[in-house]
């Protein structure tokens, strides 16, 4: 095994990765969420290990999609408004190793949600709030892949 300061444990015969678009299949739909998200997952996998990213046929591959983008409110207060709104993001994951079958895993579910102020207008923290959530996920799913403690 090789091991690097993000925890990250890639056996050496691994030297590439794919990671396939994820498709926006939430009800809610984003115009920019696919592509944010994909990059994300991207620079991550590339930034925190030696891989080299291929389109396709990776010794590591990562495919999904975004199952569910919703905007709650929360934090009710008397007057029966939300004095916060939850956006939540959940993706749905299949990552498969050609090197060690052990570690794939299919339909796996990682969801991460960020709050906000109701006096705040999505559309003005949206991509904010994208980002910090998307930020979490990728790490979500690179440790369920990557990082074998």
């Amino acid at each position: 095994m090789s091991y690097s300061f993000t925890g990250a444990s890639v056996s050496p015969d691994v030297k590439t990765v794919s990671i396939q678009n994820f498709p926006n299949n939430s009800t809610l739909v984003v115009p920019t969420l696919s592509r944010v998200f994909t990059d994300a997952l991207k620079d991550y996998f590339t930034s925190q290990t030696n891989l080299i990213l291929v389109d396709r046929d990776g010794d590591l591959n990562v495919e999904g999609s975004i199952t569910s983008y919703t905007n709650t409110p929360i934090a009710i207060q008397g007057n029966e408004t939300a004095a916060q709104n939850r956006l939540s993001i959940t993706v749905m994951v299949k990552f498969t190793n050609k090197k060690n079958e052990k570690q794939n895993f299919e339909n796996k579910t990682f969801t991460r949600y960020e709050d906000y102020s109701s006096s705040q207008n999505l559309i003005s923290v949206q991509d904010q709030l994208i980002k910090d959530i998307d930020d979490q996920l990728v790490q979500d799913i690179f440790n369920q892949a990557v990082v074998n403690w």
